[in-house]
C-alpha cells in the first residue's frame, strides 16, 4: 500500500504545485503510516522531490510524452497506482489536473474529490475538506471506495520542507501512441503562468483596447506576476484565452490578485474568489468587484498603474 503524488512538471522544471502535492502527499502517507512514492513525467532533477517527502520516486523520460496528452497521462497515473499499490493518489487542482484526474478516477473505479484544502480529517472514514459552490463555502467530503483520487486546490495546503533520503526508479509504462489527440493538456508559454503564479496582473475593457496592454505586462514583470483577463477581453481576442480567468476560465488562487478596469461579474468573482489578497483598479466607485475586494483604487487606470510602476521601480532600485 501506498500513497502515490503525480508531480507535474514544464520543460523538464517542476511547477511550483508539484512541491505543494507532494508536501499534502507526504502528509496523508504519515497519516496512513505508509509510503510516499511521486510520479514524474520528463523532469530533470527529480531529485528536489525528495526534500519535500518523497520517498521513492517513479521517473518516466519518453519524447513521445512530450506533447502531453489527458488521456495518456491518466493511462501513465494508472499503471503507476497499479505498480505500487497505491490506495490514495493525488494530483493538484490545477486547469490540467482537472483534466486528468476525473480520468485517473474512471480508470481505477476510484472515489474522487476535487478542490481539496486540507489533509484528511480523518482517515476511518476517510474524509476531506473541499471548497465549494464556487470557493464561498466548504463542505466536508466522505469517499468511501478503496481508492481515493484527490484534487488538491492550489496554495491550500502549502510547501512543507520535510526531508527524506529518497530513491529513484525509472518507470516505462505502456502508453497510448493513437486515436487521444482530442483531449490535450494545457500548456501555456511565457515567464509565469496562471497556475503558477502568486501574484497575478488582470485586466479587462477598460484598458480599451490591446495595444494598451504593454503596461500590464510591464507592471506583471515588476512583480513577478502572471497576466490574465476578463472573459470579454478574451472574446474580442484582445488577450489569449489561455489567459481568461473566471468561472468560465482558469480559477486563480493567488495570494494576491489585482484586477485593472475589471467591473467584476459574478462569472469573474467565482474564478478569483480563492485569491487571498485582491486589489481592484476602477473608475466606477459602484463597480461590484470593489465590495469582493481588500483594497480599492478609485481612478483611472492609465493614470494609476504608470504611477504604481514608477513608484514599485523607485522602491526595488533603493531596495537592492
Amino acid at each position: 500500500m501506498s500513497v502515490l503524488v503525480y508531480a507535474e512538471s514544464s520543460e523538464g522544471k517542476f511547477k511550483k504545485v508539484a512541491f505543494e502535492a507532494t508536501s499534502y502527499g507526504k502528509q496523508v502517507a504519515e497519516q496512513l503510516g505508509t509510503n510516499l512514492v511521486v510520479l514524474t513525467i520528463n523532469a530533470d532533477d527529480t531529485s528536489e522531490l525528495n526534500n519535500y517527502g518523497a520517498e521513492k520516486v517513479l521517473s518516466v523520460k519518453n519524447d513521445g510524452l512530450k506533447s502531453l496528452n489527458a488521456k495518456v497521462i491518466a493511462n501513465v497515473i494508472q499503471q503507476a497506482s497499479e505498480k505500487e499499490d497505491a490506495t490514495v493518489i493525488i494530483v493538484d487542482s490545477s486547469a490540467n489536473g482537472l483534466t486528468v484526474a476525473p480520468m485517473v478516477a474512471v480508470n481505477l473505479n476510484a472515489g474522487y474529490a476535487s478542490n481539496v484544502v486540507a489533509a484528511p480529517s480523518s482517515t476511518s472514514p476517510f474524509v476531506v475538506k473541499r471548497k465549494a459552490f464556487s470557493n464561498k463555502a466548504f463542505n466536508n467530503t466522505e469517499i468511501n471506495t478503496s481508492i481515493k483520487v484527490i484534487g488538491l486546490a492550489k496554495n491550500s495546503f502549502g510547501i512543507h520542507e520535510n526531508a527524506v533520503s529518497g530513491s529513484s526508479e525509472e518507470f516505462s509504462p505502456s502508453t497510448i501512441e493513437s486515436g487521444l489527440t482530442s483531449t490535450s493538456i494545457d500548456k501555456t508559454v511565457g515567464t509565469v503562468t496562471i497556475a503558477d503564479a502568486e501574484i497575478v496582473v488582470s485586466a479587462g475593457r477598460g484598458l480599451k483596447g490591446p495595444e494598451n496592454w504593454g503596461m500590464i505586462e510591464e507592471l506583471a514583470e515588476i512583480l513577478g506576476a502572471a497576466t490574465a483577463c476578463s472573459k470579454p477581453v478574451s472574446d474580442m481576442d484582445w488577450r489569449p484565452h489561455s489567459e481568461h480567468v473566471g468561472q468560465t476560465g482558469k480559477p486563480v488562487s493567488s495570494n494576491l490578485y489585482i484586477a485593472i478596469g475589471i467591473s467584476g461579474a459574478i462569472q469573474h468573482l467565482a474564478g478569483i474568489n480563492a485569491s487571498k489578497v485582491k486589489v481592484v483598479i476602477n473608475t466606477d466607485p459602484e463597480a461590484p468587484f470593489f465590495k469582493a475586494a481588500d483594497y480599492g483604487i478609485v481612478g483611472d487606470a492609465f493614470e494609476v498603474v504608470p504611477k504604481l510602476i514608477e513608484k514599485l521601480k523607485s522602491f526595488k532600485a533603493n531596495n537592492a
